[in-house]
């Protein structure tokens, strides 16, 4: 029975002892909108003028190429009677090779303008990261999430908090060895829409 009230006594004063530690600092979180803080930032409006202007261009040489296409398709259609059958394949297989060329430029076309839109909006990202990083050191937050979305995404948080080479070494890759290598070329997935504004990256180091 001593050794229970012991170790009861001992459970307490740790519990004690953690929570006036929580209390002499306490945990902080904060959260912020990054979509309504890029929008009011000045660089916003000459993002969105830049990518639309990017984006009329290829629109442009898209539909360049779908008239040139159109156009072709109607010169087979009313004299394919009186073509002979040589000439009459060469111009299917000229056909057939100007759709696949709309069609890999709409998938190139899209990337590109993700690209795009990546390359502009990189800076200013970078200087809603760093005021982040300083606001949080300002006032205290130990960490700052991003209330976009449905799920939250870690903007700042303490590095000691941060697991990632751990889990790295727990799964027997070395931190940093895949920096070394060279980078794989990104899928070539069309983008939804690409016009919209891409969310933020997600930080895990300071």
């Amino acid at each position: 029975m001593n050794k229970f009230r012991l170790a009861l006594a001992v459970a307490v004063l740790t519990f004690s002892t953690a929570t006036s530690a929580l209390a002499q600092a306490p945990l902080k979180i904060g959260y912020t909108s990054v979509e309504y803080i890029l929008s009011q930032m000045p660089e916003s409006r000459q993002i969105e003028s830049d990518l639309k202007a990017y984006s009329t261009q290829l629109e442009a040489q898209l539909k360049s190429k779908y008239s040139d296409y159109q156009t072709k398709a109607e010169a087979y259609k009313n004299g394919a009677a009186t073509m002979t059958e040589v000439v009459r394949a060469d111009k299917e297989k000229e056909l057939t090779g100007l759709q696949t060329s709309i069609q890999e430029f709409q998938r190139s076309a899209d990337q590109s303008l993700q690209q795009k839109q990546q390359t502009l909006l990189k800076p200013a990202l970078d200087k809603l990261q760093k005021t982040i990083d300083a606001v949080a050191d300002e006032n205290g937050y130990t960490y700052v999430l991003n209330s976009d979305g449905a799920s939250p995404v870690l903007l700042h948080g303490p590095k000691e908090g941060d697991i990632s080479d751990l889990v790295l070494k727990k799964m027997g890759v070395t931190p940093g060895a895949a920096a070394a290598a060279p980078k794989a070329a990104p899928a070539a997935t069309p983008a939804a829409t690409p016009a919209t504004p891409s969310k933020t990256k997600t930080k895990s180091k300071k």
